[in-house]
């Protein structure tokens, strides 16, 4: 056998066309090349979409000589080696290697063929994440999601949405064990006494996992929500028609004057994408700290500090550091913007005091309409007095839409909260709408925080209104140009807040 094996972990993404038709899908693509493909195709025996993961197929002969080398691998490979390797090609050297050498210590006899399909399996189990490996690098992944032994595992998939597919656990041991690879992979901890685990993957994807079968009867579960590795960008938004540019040219200004910002939707409604996609204009000289339960923020900036509650070590929670904690000491840190993943409990007295102090904030929140925000934070277990909740500027409503028969997201209303009174009731102004009967956004130009910004800034509103009217063709225009890269927009949001006049003219904006 000659030394070197190739396999390419980012094949091209291939453009998925629309099927109106359902009983017409019939795709195949590459997602670890040259070894596995996925087929995604209607099965008319059971009259659904299904995701079948095609991988090397080993004879028995194979499977035999596969098993002795992983047993010989699991004791001479050097955990720490796999674990803590940041270079890929270094760790999939390292396997070949070592495989190799025990092959021929065992003194077995394997053509190179054989070997090559033999190392794609020892890539996924000891490198890869196992079973799922190739559906963490398959590019249109949503969700992965496993009920238990024997179930089909579903995914959400951004073309065909949720589909079964043809990989399962059939073998609770073998489940428990996959379990416990995730947890070791998020530097969590799982067990009997700690039976439920919510943590991110290197690669930055949430895991959230049950592992024993007096939680789930049919033993471990996990969901696995994948992250793009780099975070949609605010044009990316206007192409997928998530929002309007005057939505996104108004919180351009938000951003820049340190106003305060809550993002309310349901699960996976896109909170956390148009979270990551504000970041991008608080302007880059600004500190931002940020807290999380779970690491999903991915700001495009140096000045950031980032930080994840950590949980306890033991039942008693001995060691844990909470939101609350965290948020208290965030304010020590300096900070122009405090960024809070998610709001839950009692962090959001903290939040809210740090904006009556003038800290400024975006923070998310799980909710439908500002009424239901509004009353979730006066009632228990948040309780704020209708005076803090007065400290927030903002609220942007994000909604799963289905739109021409597809599901998409969508910012619903942008919400301006003007004062909130005594008995908790609101008076608002929603300056943004978007109209789900013909999919259009609609605005009204009478702006209740750009009135506060004018007094709080001293700067003419009609001043505001104008950076307002240019910032919007800008957008469109950057958007039309195809500046969409993560890098690209960054610098040119950073060049426009030094030169703003060579910005305008490059894009031909007046």
């Amino acid at each position: 056998m000659e030394g070197g094996v190739s396999i390419n972990l980012n094949p091209k993404v291939p453009a998925l066309p629309k099927f109106a038709d359902k009983t017409k899908i019939d795709v195949r693509y590459m997602v670890i090349a040259p070894y596995v493909s996925i087929h995604v195709y209607y099965d008319e025996k059971s009259g659904q979409v299904v995701y079948d993961v095609e991988e090397p197929i080993l004879s028995d002969k194979e499977k035999a000589d596969m098993d002795r080398i992983e047993r010989a691998m699991r004791e001479v490979v050097n955990v720490n080696m796999v674990g803590d390797d940041k270079s890929k090609e270094g760790l999939l050297d390292y396997i070949d290697k070592t495989a190799r050498l025990i092959i021929s210590e065992l003194g077995l006899a394997i053509e190179e063929d054989s070997y090559k399909r033999i190392y794609y399996y020892l890539y996924r189990n000891f490198i890869g994440l196992n079973e799922i490996e190739a559906m963490m690098q398959d590019y249109f992944i949503e969700d992965i999601e496993c009920n238990g032994k024997g179930e089909p595992m579903y995914i959400v998939h951004r073309v065909f949405r949720n589909i079964k597919t043809n990989v399962r656990f059939d073998d609770m041991d073998k489940l428990s064990s996959f379990v416990e690879k995730l947890a070791q992979k998020t530097g969590r901890y799982i067990s009997y006494a700690n039976p439920i685990l919510d943590g991110s993957l290197p690669d930055g994807s949430r895991v959230n996992a049950t592992y024993t079968q007096d939680i789930t009867s049919k033993g471990p579960t996990f969901t696995i929500r994948k992250f793009t590795k780099t975070p949609w960008t605010p044009t990316q938004l206007l192409g997928f028609h998530t929002m309007s540019p005057e939505m996104l040219a108004y919180f351009w200004i938000l951003m820049q004057y340190q106003s305060n910002l809550m993002i309310v939707g349901g699960t996976a409604s896109g909170k956390t994408t148009l979270l990551n996609a504000l970041a991008f204009f608080i302007p880059q000289e600004n500190r931002v700290v940020s807290i999380e339960d779970t690491r999903e923020l991915n700001l495009p900036r140096e000045n950031w500090l980032p930080s994840v509650v950590r949980g306890g070590v033991s039942s008693a929670g001995v060691g844990e550091v909470d939101m609350f904690s965290l948020l208290r000491s965030s304010f020590r840190q300096n900070p122009d913007y405090v960024i809070v993943g998610e709001v839950r409990g009692k962090e959001a007295s903290v939040l809210f005091q740090g904006m009556a102090s003038g800290h400024a904030s975006i923070s998310t929140m799980h909710g439908d309409s500002v009424d239901s925000i509004i009353r979730r934070l006066e009632t228990p277990p948040i309780s704020l007095s209708p005076m803090l909740v007065n400290g927030l500027d903002v609220m942007a409503i994000m909604t799963h839409a289905v739109v021409n028969g597809q599901e998409t997201r969508r910012l619903r209303e942008i919400v301006e909260v003007v004062k909130v009174e005594q008995d908790g009731t609101a008076l608002t102004n929603t300056p943004f709408t978007w109209s789900p009967a013909d999919d259009k956004f609609y605005f009204k130009k009478d702006s209740k925080i750009f009135d506060k910004i004018s007094q709080k800034m001293g700067i003419a509103r009609e001043e505001l209104d104008k950076e307002f009217a240019i910032r919007t063709k800008l957008l469109y225009a950057l958007f039309q140009n195809k500046v969409l890269s993560y890098d690209d927009v960054q610098r040119l949001i950073n060049d426009y807040a030094k030169n703003p006049a060579g910005v305008l003219s490059k894009y031909g904006v007046s």
